[in-house]
């Protein structure tokens, strides 16, 4: 029903590295200058160093001062003398980047040693608290606040522990069941949560009035233990742990991930927290720059090692989407976890440059998005693909829909999870592409107009071609390779209906011309001139047709034999030299395959007659020789009664259209009398039930004392003596042929 609910989500999902905050791109930027500058130099500098929103101060040294931001102000996240405006015009948006990369490794790198000192800022920053200056402390106080939540959380889990329990096993095996067992899991794990959350925020106003310091560092931590317990939450509603009866996502070693990510949701939300309490007491920039290096890097270490785990549990988990995969899907799936894993160092990457670049927080705020895009789109994508296909299964186990409606609800599966997919990338190509391709905002919009009106026609036709292909999947006979079978056991063959022998050949018609139809669209939205491909395609169609004459009349004589309804795939035919059950029909020939095995392709131009032996009925005739003392009416009842004691057979009496019996005596010769019997029957068991009705005839007519015609001559001895053996031997002689000419 549902191979996977994500992918390979769950471990996107842990990708949100801390990186630089849009405060810290946002300090103060100190310019020196040197008293000759002029007004338009001066201006320009100011626009470049304020981009991005950032407050630009200005400092008048003496004549040998550098003009440059003064690097003893200038937080981390100001650019060096030449980040603001080195960058030659000339550079592309990816050179440039990876410029600003390389600057804030290095400047990164050099702050480190200054992380020693936030320990004494914080020292200091603390003993200001005004919270705590009687009664309890600061900390204290904090620690009374945390106890409070996390005292409500155990009473409402208590409290409700036996409701949830109720509705914690699910009622199958079936994703729907899954999901809403686990629904309810994500329900009380979120509950409390919020209860946490509404707890903390109500003794922060009580016991923590005033603010300052105290205040400020319960209320991101609180927001930080949210956000790690959210992660958690949703760990626990698709891998649930230790209850693989309910789990979502089938991820091999679920358990062993769900741990690491259990690791990953305490120490992230702690190493955020500590970066953004620290930016409000750190004296030195420095410090806090050396500190987010340190932190940001450890966590994309660990997202990378833990990516490199998992290799091959996701290499399982993208396989397990079909069960016979496919090359495209086996090359996702050994991509995946590179991807996942060059992913992270990007994003680490863009988080490291983005102090460096004009207008920094900008490319924060798009890198986070980026992240979100990638963790939600396959959720989303495969989450509403999932519910449909389910939904689907469960109204085709009531009653089997009708071809037209199991297509339409394939491409309703496939449109919705496009839909996500087509509206993930979208965005993302409207965070990244101006940047990366150096358009401006008026050329960027031209061209994203002009892109989603190309993507909006190939999603129609991806649609269509997803409509069209179950469609005709649905009609259409499943080949079955045939192999040796016993000729005696009675198989009902699968013959399709007209549609279904036409649907093959139909299929490939139209999906082709779907194709080449949505391509020449595509290209016409894009701008390219197709009246030469046109006429480029009508040349090489005459040419196909003046030089394949063959083909051509393959094609025709295949249309003209469809058209009418000559032969099914399932149907015995004979084409004169050929016979065989046809097998598959394809747009210029039949394959047949003969009763001993062999595998005949016939094309359609070369089948000048066709006799087809399967349709409606069969009737079968043959002879019985009788010795000429046999009596004749004893051995006509005697017939009638094995045909009707045929059609009562179970097994061969629903094969009959009419029943076994004698038609009369259709020769005498001199050593037999030769009677004709005959009966109708469908024409797949003709064969069977002659073999059949042979064996109960023998066997009836010698019960019945009726004796079988014999060749063998017998010669009498006695009183006649030379002249007995005289009329014997005359006897042997075949008479004249009444045709003969009299003797003279």
């Amino acid at each position: 029903m549902v191979r996977s609910l994500a992918g390979v989500v769950l471990l996107a999902l842990c990708w949100l590295a801390p990186g630089p905050t849009k405060a810290q791109t946002d300090m103060p930027v100190t310019l020196t200058l040197r008293g000759d500058e002029t007004p338009e130099t001066i201006r320009k500098l100011v626009d470049s160093l304020s981009a991005g929103g950032r407050r630009v101060e200005i400092r008048l040294g003496g004549a040998g001062a550098a003009l440059a931001p003064s690097p003893s102000i200038a937080s981390p996240a100001s650019p060096p003398a030449s980040a603001g405006a080195s960058a030659s015009s000339t550079e592309s948006g990816v050179e440039a980047i990876w410029d600003h990369f390389v600057e804030g490794f290095d400047h990164g790198n050099a702050a480190i040693p200054h992380v020693v000192d936030l320990p004494s800022d914080w020292g200091r920053a603390w003993a200001t608290n005004r919270n705590g200056a009687t009664g309890p402390s600061a900390g204290v106080r904090i620690l009374a606040a945390v106890a409070v939540a996390l005292a409500g959380v155990v009473i409402f889990r208590l409290a409700t522990a036996g409701w949830f329990a109720r509705r914690l096993e699910p009622a199958g095996p079936e994703f729907t069941a899954r999901l809403v067992v686990s629904g309810y899991g994500l329900l009380q794990d979120l509950a409390c949560i919020a209860l946490a959350l509404a707890l903390a925020r109500l003794t922060r106003v009580f016991w923590l009035p005033d603010t300052d310091l105290a205040m400020s560092t319960f209320r991101t931590a609180a927001n930080g233990a949210a956000i790690g317990a959210t992660y958690i939450a949703v760990g626990r509603f698709l891998l649930a742990p230790g209850a693989p009866v309910r789990r979502l996502l089938p991820l091999p070693r679920a358990d062993r991930h769900f741990w690491i990510l259990t690791v990953y949701a305490v120490v992230t939300p702690i190493a955020v927290t500590s970066a953004l309490v620290l930016q409000e007491v750190a004296s030195s920039r420095q410090g806090l720059a050396g500190l987010v290096a340190l932190t940001s890097t450890a966590i994309t270490l660990f997202k990378v090692w833990w990516f490199f785990d998992a290799r091959r549990d996701l290499t399982v988990l993208v396989l397990r989407y079909d069960p016979v995969p496919g090359p495209g899907l086996r090359l996702m799936a050994a991509i995946t976890p590179w991807f996942y894993m060059a992913s992270a160092i990007a994003i680490w990457m863009v988080g490291r440059a983005a102090p460096m670049m004009s207008g920094g927080g900008r490319f924060v705020e798009a890198a986070s998005l980026t992240q979100i895009i990638i963790v939600l789109a396959p959720v989303v994508a495969v989450g509403v693909t999932s519910l449909i296909a389910c939904r689907q299964a469960m109204r085709a186990a009531a009653a089997p829909p009708p071809p037209l409606t199991l297509a339409a609800g394939t491409a309703v599966r496939a449109a919705a999870g496009g839909v996500v997919w087509v509206g993930g990338l979208y965005v993302m190509a409207s965070l990244w592409a101006g940047f990366l391709l150096g358009v401006s905002s008026a050329q960027f919009a031209a061209f994203t107009q002009r892109a989603a009106g190309a993507a909006t026609l190939v999603f129609l036709g991806w649609v269509a071609i997803v409509f069209l292909r179950a469609f005709f999947d649905a009609y259409t006979p499943q080949r079955v390779v045939s192999g040796p079978h016993d000729e005696d056991a009675a198989v009902e063959p699968s013959v399709p209906s007209r549609l279904a022998t036409v649907m093959p050949v139909l299929r490939g018609v139209v999906l082709a011309s779907v194709f080449g139809l949505t391509g020449l669209v595509v290209l016409s939205r894009l701008g390219v001139d197709i009246g030469p491909l046109l006429a480029g395609f009508g040349i090489l169609g005459l040419a196909i047709s003046f030089g394949s004459q063959a083909l051509v009349r393959d094609i025709v004589s295949g249309f003209f034999f469809m058209l009418e309804d000559a032969f099914r795939v399932g149907e015995y035919v004979d084409t004169g030299r050929l016979k065989g059950t046809v097998e598959k029909i394809s747009l210029r020939s039949m394959q047949m395959r003969h009763q001993s095995g062999q595998i005949h392709t016939v094309p359609f131009g070369q089948i000048q007659s066709l006799t087809n032996a399967s349709r409606d009925w069969a009737t079968i005739k043959f002879n019985v020789r009788l010795d000429h003392s046999a009596d004749i009416e004893q051995a006509r009842k005697t017939i009638k009664k094995i045909g009707l004691a045929l059609l009562d057979d179970p097994e061969f009496g629903p094969n009959f259209i009419s029943q076994l019996k004698m038609q009369g005596v259709a020769d005498i010769t001199d050593s037999a009398v030769v009677i004709r019997l005959k009966f109708t029957a469908k024409p797949a068991h003709a064969s069977t039930l002659q073999r059949e009705a042979l064996k109960r005839v023998y066997r009836g007519l010698n019960e019945a004392k009726v004796p079988f015609a014999s060749n063998a001559v017998t010669v009498r001895g006695g009183d006649g003596g030379a002249s007995a053996g005289a009329a014997a031997a005359i006897s042997a002689v075949p008479p004249p042929s009444p045709l003969a000419p009299a003797a003279g």
